[in-house]
């Protein structure tokens, strides 16, 4: 006999993302959450009895959408103070170079986030992450790398951890400690990766404050030589690798990240055949970044053809960061994969959903599935390609289920 489930809802359009179909789409569908996870799901017409003998408390959604809780898989959430008046300094005609000797750039970051306690710096994210969640959000993933010195990328981990046990949502944290040269290693970048390599991950890593290693492999950023280095010593740790790799050149950094198995190769603009087929061969998801696209007026498309054709799973992340993309809406994110990458609304919206979580390492959400997760969003749309179709409102969301527990859109 079925046992009674803790929550059903019905007259739902479901976007499971899951099976051959479009979206995954079930008109007329049911899902049922029992335990913190999805306990059926399908047409409403093959449920295993009536519906109120079924469930504790049934809910009819009159058609809404619902759809996976979204995965937002790249972000730089925590840091200190913002960059708007760098915003306003380059729209007045000054130049990257003018802006860095004025002590803009991320210098400025690092100093702001140095200064900030934790308690300033949880105060200071609080805001982003509830805008993340009032747009679907159930899953985040948040980066150091704005401390570039073992206190500050501690406090913001620790900020990171503590958002996700503040809000009750699963916040993934990556380590960024090769982000950028810190002002004290200017003139020292081997004694700075070193640092990274033999003092920081190792530490951070037993305080149980990473689940992932991320770097930034650029002309401006740091070497392929160097990149691998960080990434031989996370293996040594057990923890999976990401990258942000060919934003402004082709380093050969999405191979490099495909050869170490990683989770994920992200920004892609410059992505070369070999590094796509790097990626195929080694599932690796690439993730899209179009806030920064658009932030930093790129020309440059990331080659969405040749990702499609060799079958490379694609994520959208807002890469909320206070430099290149100030963004906080991850909807809004996957209506730019629409518009500015000629992504389709279905690839985007599985962009934010299966692919992001896969782009975590995580198996267990992503899909309207029995045994999967309930994390679930709830919409006021008939239709999931409206997700993408609306620039902007605050009307689309009705409301979230977080390990089957309803939450109000806002945490």
């Amino acid at each position: 006999m079925t046992p009674r489930w803790d929550h059903l809802l019905t007259n739902a359009t479901l976007a499971t993302f899951a099976g051959d179909a479009p979206y995954g789409l079930i008109e007329r569908g049911a899902v049922a959450l029992h335990d913190g996870l999805v306990a059926w799901v399908g047409p409403q017409d093959a449920l295993p009895g009536d519906p109120a003998s079924l469930a504790s408390h049934v809910e009819d959604l009159a058609g809404a959408v619902v759809t996976p809780g979204l995965v937002d898989c790249h972000t730089h959430l925590v840091f200190g103070g913002n960059r708007a008046h760098e915003f306003d300094m380059r729209l007045n005609g000054a130049t990257y170079e003018e802006i860095a000797r004025a002590g803009g750039g991320i210098v400025s970051t690092v100093k702001a986030t140095r200064a900030a306690g934790e308690d300033e710096l949880f105060a200071q994210a609080l805001p982003r992450a509830h805008a993340l969640m009032a747009d679907g959000v159930t899953t985040l993933e948040i980066k150091s790398g704005y401390g570039l010195d073992l206190d500050t990328e501690r406090r913001m981990l620790r900020v990171a951890r503590r958002l996700g046990k503040a809000l009750g949502i699963t916040v993934r944290t990556t380590f960024l400690g090769l982000h950028a040269l810190p002002p004290e290693y200017r003139d020292n970048c081997d004694d700075y990766v070193t640092l990274v390599c033999d003092v920081m991950l190792p530490a951070l890593a037993a305080e149980g404050l990473v689940d992932a290693v991320d770097a930034f492999c650029e002309n401006i950023g740091f070497t392929y030589a160097e990149t691998s280095r960080v990434f031989d010593k996370a293996a040594q740790l057990g923890l999976p690798v990401k990258l942000h790799a060919e934003q402004l050149s082709d380093l050969d950094g999405a191979a490099l990240v495909a050869r170490h198995g990683g989770l994920s190769a992200d920004h892609l603009e410059y992505l070369s055949d070999n590094g796509i087929r790097a990626m195929a061969a080694a599932g690796t998801v690439a993730v899209l970044l179009p806030g920064a696209f658009y932030a930093l007026r790129e020309t440059k498309l990331p080659p969405i053809a040749g990702l499609r054709e060799h079958g490379v799973a694609m994520a959208v992340a807002t890469d909320c960061n206070p430099g290149t993309s100030p963004l906080l809406s991850l909807r809004l994110a996957a209506g730019m994969a629409c518009t500015l990458f000629r992504l389709t609304p279905e690839e985007a919206l599985r962009g934010v959903t299966v692919n992001a979580a896969k782009a975590l390492g995580l198996t267990d959400r992503g899909t309207l599935e029995a045994g999967k997760r309930a994390d679930l969003a709830v919409w006021n749309l008939n239709q999931p390609a409206e997700l993408c179709y609306w620039i902007g409102g605050t009307h689309a969301l009705r409301k979230v289920f977080v390990g089957g527990a309803e939450s109000s859109p806002a945490g």
